[in-house]
């Protein structure tokens, strides 16, 4: 539409693909970072500031942790319905952070356990908005077809924070105390309010035509350098838009077939609402997406990633201590061995699945994961003695950050996918936004509960079966992840799907 007002300031480089990208990973990077930076303090916080008696602060600090993993699931299927419901997605982003800022505030200064409780719930719904609103940006801004290698990029970014926190927490507090640790946080929180404030979706750039003179022709030239790209929305030859399936590995020019049986499952009346809906579904306009086995499947993905993430986090320290009798610090430091291929490898398997498919790389990514996992019962065997073994442990651990990488993104893309589809089956149904922040709200539930599930399992059973036994457990369940992605995810297979699958590799 035409506009009679002056465009915002610097509107190019403000709603610039890799800005609005950066912005999100920001805002990511910074809920996780200000998440693991007071997870070693409040031991400390509870003990010397509250006076909790020694024999209640493991309770506490896992109220205080549970306390933000319930308040991020309650919250992530409403944020994303205001998301899909607001004009743009730029005020509850905003919003999100402001309850960010206000749980540092409550944890830097709180006195009492009420008011960290608090301070924790209001970082889960940060947490929930953050995912839900900002990933739903993302897809907005780089469309389906680079999904794949942006969530990898994003996710590697990330990995960094959480990574970093707990160690940078820690030193800070043996150092400097409280106010070094609340500084850093504070500065951190700064940097993303600046980010939010002044990035511009999209959407709200493209009001801003021809009538708004030079800033127009910027913004054109960027939309056609991310069409050359491979951004936004995919154009054919013929101009009307694509939407290639992420589960079909690409072709060569003349070949047809792919991955899937594409004519029933890309068949437009599959995703057609029939009936009419009731008043629930009327309401949440994203339940009528789960009659898809694909979604619910991708939601899978989600839960089991989720689950196999954590099953390090609760596992690693303590397996440490008992083979090598690592301090706390000693411990954490065993995640870089983790962290690094996640880091690097995050974008490549992103970018595996925009090449290849979700189908592939969901297969290829939880297969791959079913034998490195059993591997990891080789430190505990004590095959080798004193430095051998560690590193032996770190080898173990950086071949399964290579897997992590690889199934980090086939979910997102999947499941973006399918609603993707029923979105443009039905005009005008989910609304003018869709219903992509909604989206990822569950796909935020499934992955909190893989979180929540995951350690319980763990803890389990290493203390009844042991720490190797355990691990071969979690390959099986690895295994069936990549037997159901084979059967369900990207589509229904096509029989000849190896040939197809080694034809494509080389």
């Amino acid at each position: 539409m035409g506009s009679d007002k002056r465009p915002p300031f610097a509107l190019r480089w403000r709603s610039h693909t890799l800005f609005v990208v950066a912005t999100v990973a920001v805002g990511l990077f910074t809920d996780l970072f200000l998440y693991g930076l007071v997870v070693p303090v409040l031991p400390f916080m509870l003990r010397s500031r509250l006076a909790v008696p020694e024999d209640r602060i493991q309770a506490c600090v896992s109220g205080l942790l549970a306390a933000y993993a319930a308040a991020s699931v309650v919250a992530s299927v409403p944020a994303g319905w205001v998301a899909d419901r607001a004009g743009a997605r730029q005020a509850p982003f905003l919003g999100g952070l402001a309850a960010l800022a206000a749980a540092t505030v409550m944890l830097a200064f709180g006195r009492g356990l009420p008011v960290l409780y608090a301070a924790r719930v209001l970082q889960g719904v940060s947490a929930a908005v953050v995912w839900t609103v900002g990933l739903a940006m993302v897809l907005d801004t780089v469309g389906p077809r680079n999904l794949g290698k942006t969530v990898g990029s994003i996710f590697s970014f990330i990995s960094v924070g959480q990574l970093m926190a707990p160690v940078v927490g820690g030193i800070l507090y043996d150092t400097i105390g409280y106010a070094g640790v609340f500084a850093v946080g504070a500065g951190v929180l700064g940097l993303d309010f600046c980010m939010r404030l002044l990035v511009v979706e999209k959407k709200v750039a493209a009001k801003y035509d021809d009538e708004s003179g030079v800033v127009s022709s910027h913004q054109n030239e960027e939309d056609e350098e991310d069409n050359r790209r491979g951004y936004g929305t995919m154009v054919g030859s013929d101009g009307q838009e694509e939407s290639g399936d992420p589960g079909s590995i690409p072709e060569e020019a003349g070949e047809s077939d792919s991955l899937l049986s594409s004519k029933d499952d890309d068949d437009e009346q599959t995703y057609k609402i029939t009936h009419e809906p009731n008043r629930i579904v009327r309401a949440i306009p994203i339940l009528v997406c789960f009659r898809s086995p694909r979604l619910l499947a991708g939601f899978g993905l989600a839960f089991v990633q989720a689950a196999l993430l954590a099953v390090f986090d609760a596992t690693v320290p303590t397996e440490a201590q008992s083979l090598f009798n690592f301090t706390s610090l000693q411990a954490g430091l065993l995640f870089i061995a983790l962290d690094v291929p996640y880091l690097v490898m995050g974008p490549v398997g992103g970018w595996a699945v925009d090449r290849y498919g979700t189908k592939f790389a969901a297969v290829v990514g939880f297969g791959y994961l079913v034998p490195v996992l059993i591997l990891l019962r080789l430190p505990s065997d004590r095959l080798l003695s004193g430095t051998s073994n560690i590193v032996l442990y770190c080898a173990m651990l950086a071949l399964n950050g290579v897997g992590l990488a690889i199934i980090g993104s086939p979910s997102m893309v999947e499941t973006s996918f399918v609603v993707m589809k029923f979105d443009k089956a039905n005009p005008g149904f989910f609304g003018a936004n869709g219903p992509y922040a909604q989206l990822y709200g569950f796909n935020s539930v499934a992955f909190c509960a893989g979180l929540t599930v995951g350690p319980i399992v763990a803890g389990a059973l290493r203390s009844s079966i042991g720490y190797g036994n355990m691990n071969l457990v979690f390959a099986a369940v690895t295994a069936l992840t990549a037997v159901a992605s084979y059967t369900v995810i990207g589509g229904r297979p096509r029989v000849n799907f190896l040939r197809r699958l080694t034809r494509t590799a080389a």
